[in-house]
C-alpha cells in the first residue's frame, strides 16, 4: 500500500479545489457535538483505504473494541476508498460519517475548504491531549492552525537490504552515505548477457515502487515549502543535489534499461515484489513492508536501516520521511456525535492503536501507544529502525497545502523528464517548477 502523497493526489487535489466553492468556512464558529449523553442506537458509515484481507481484518479488530465500548453504535465499513471517491461523495451530499485517507497531503485542502469538519471544539470539549501526538505528526494533520483530521497510524521510510546479496558482494553492512549507497548499488547489480538488468542493486528510477522524490530529498534535508508557504525547490540546494545524485546513478544503469526492469517488476503489494524475490537488492520503503514480507512467507534474509544521509550531512543519518493515515469527519454527516466517538477512539485509544499497528505493521501515532508493552512490533529488530526514524528530530514530511499537496504532484512530470535526460538547465527548470507550484498554491487558497 502506498502511503505517500505522490501521484495519488492529482485528481484529489482538483476535487478539493472544486469543493471550496460549496464548503466555505465563513460564518459562526463551529460548536462541539461529542454525543456525550446520546446512547440511542445508531448506524454510521466509515470509509477507509485498506484493501488487503490482512489489513481489513485488523481494522475490524479495532472496530470490535470500539463496539465493546459503544454497543449502541453500529459501524458499516467500506474499504478501498480513495480520496477522489471521498471528495465526490462530499460534493454530492452522500459522504460517509468518518473517512480515513492514506494521503496526508490533502489535509490542507480539506481543512481550508471546510470539506472536513473542524475538530477543535470537540477536542476541547473532551479534553483530548494533543501533546500525546508527536509534533511532526501534528504538523501534517492540520493546516494553518485548523485541525480537521487526526493521525491514524504513521508511516516512516527507510532502507531495506538483502543480507545474502550483501554477503555475496562482500558488503559488510548497509550504507550510511549516499555515495556509499551508489557504490553498493553498483557492486550488487548483475546484468544478463544481453546487457539487461538481472538484479538491480537499487532502483534509482522515480516511480519504481516507493522510489519517489519526497522519499529521497530528506537525505539532503530538503524543505518543499518556505515558511510563508511558497515553493522552495529552486532556492533549497537540497533538491538540485538530490536530483544530481539520482541522475548520475540512473545514467550508470541506463535509463532505458531501468525502464525495462521497472516494467517487469511485479505489483508492489504482491508476494512477487522484486525485493522479496531477490531481484532488487536494496530499496526505499515504508515500515509496513516488514508485515508484508512476513505475511507473504518470503524466504528472505533481510535487514532494515535509515536511508543514508547526503555526504557532509552526518546529522541527518537516522532521520527520514514521515507521513501517514489521517481521519476526519466529512461535512454533511448526519451523526456527528457518534462519528466523533469513532474518530477519537480509533486515533487516541491505546489498545485500539496498538492492536491495529501490530496487525498492519504501521507506527502508532501516540506516545502512550509507542510506549505500550503490548506493541510487539518494537521487539522486532527490523522494525526498530522505523520507530527510531519516526522519533528523530530531523525527520521531515511534506507539509499540508491548500491544493492538496499538488506541489509534489506538479514535480513529478519534471522529475520524469529529468531522469530521461530531457532537462538541460536544472536551475532554470526548478525555477519554472516553483513558478507553476506557486500559481497552483495561490489558486488553491
Amino acid at each position: 500500500m502506498r502511503r505517500s502523497v505522490g501521484s495519488a493526489v492529482t485528481t484529489a487535489a482538483l476535487a478539493v479545489s472544486l469543493l471550496t466553492a460549496g464548503c466555505g468556512t465563513a460564518g459562526t464558529a463551529p460548536s462541539a457535538d461529542t454525543g456525550a449523553d446520546d446512547t440511542a442506537p445508531v448506524t454510521i458509515t466509515f470509509w477507509h483505504a485498506f484493501t488487503s484481507e490482512r489489513e481489513t481484518a485488523a481494522v475490524d479488530k479495532a472496530l470490535a473494541l470500539f463496539h465493546q465500548k459503544y454497543p449502541y453504535i453500529t459501524v458499516e465499513t467500506v474499504k478501498g476508498q480513495t480520496d477522489d471517491k471521498i471528495n465526490q461523495a462530499i460534493r454530492g451530499g452522500t459522504g460517509p460519517d468518518v473517512a480515513a485517507s492514506f494521503n496526508a497531503g490533502n489535509v490542507g485542502g480539506w481543512c481550508s475548504s471546510g470539506a472536513f469538519l473542524d475538530l477543535a471544539p470537540n477536542i476541547a470539549a473532551d479534553r483530548v491531549d494533543l501533546a500525546q501526538i508527536p509534533p511532526a505528526v501534528q504538523s501534517y494533520t492540520a493546516y494553518q492552525g485548523k485541525r480537521c483530521t487526526l493521525p491514524w497510524l504513521a508511516d516512516t521510510f527507510g532502507l531495506y537490504y538483502n543480507k545474502k546479496l550483501f554477503a555475496e558482494a562482500g558488503i559488510a553492512g548497509p550504507p550510511k552515505t549516499m555515495t556509499e549507497l551508489a557504490e553498493d548499488a553498483k557492486k550488487l547489480t548483475r546484468f544478463n548477457p544481453d546487457g539487461s538488468i538481472r538484479t538491480a542493486g537499487f532502483m534509482p528510477y522515480f516511480g519504481g515502487y516507493e522510489m519517489l522524490t519526497e522519499h529521497l530529498v530528506p537525505s539532503w534535508g530538503g524543505q518543499w515549502l518556505t515558511a510563508d508557504g511558497k515553493s522552495n525547490t529552486a532556492a533549497d540546494p537540497a533538491f538540485a543535489a538530490a536530483l544530481t545524485w539520482q541522475k548520475s546513478l540512473v545514467d550508470w544503469f541506463g535509463a532505458e534499461k531501468l525502464k525495462t526492469f521497472k516494467s517487469g517488476m511485479a505489483a508492489e503489494q504482491s508476494a512477487q515484489n522484486a525485493f522479496e524475490t531477490g531481484s532488487l537488492a536494496m530499496m526505499v520503503d515504508g515500515e509496513w513492508r516488514t508485515a508484508f514480507i512476513k505475511g507473504d512467507g518470503a524466504d528472505l534474509d533481510y535487514g532494515t536501516a535509515p536511508m543514508p544521509a547526503a555526504d557532509g550531512k552526518p546529522e541527518l543519518y537516522g532521520a527520514g520521511y514521515v507521513g501517514g493515515n489521517v481521519m476526519g469527519i466529512p461535512k454533511g454527516t448526519r451523526h456527528a456525535g457518534a462519528a466523533w466517538k469513532l474518530l477519537k477512539f480509533l486515533t487516541t485509544d491505546t489498545q485500539a492503536l496498538v492492536t491495529l499497528a501490530n496487525e498492519v505493521g504501521n507506527v502508532p501515532t501516540t506516545l502512550p501507544a509507542l510506549a505500550s508493552p503490548e506493541l510487539t512490533l518494537a521487539k522486532d529488530p527490523r522494525f526498530q529502525p522505523f520507530l527510531d526514524v519516526f522519533k528523530n528530530p530531523h525527520t521531515s514530511t511534506t507539509p499540508a497545502s491548500p491544493d492538496g499537496g499538488g506541489y509534489v504532484t506538479n514535480f513529478e512530470p519534471f522529475a520524469e523528464k529529468w531522469q530521461d535526460g530531457q532537462v538541460g538547465d536544472l536551475a532554470a527548470a526548478l525555477r519554472e517548477v516553483d513558478r507553476q507550484n506557486d500559481a497552483a498554491l495561490t489558486l488553491g487558497q
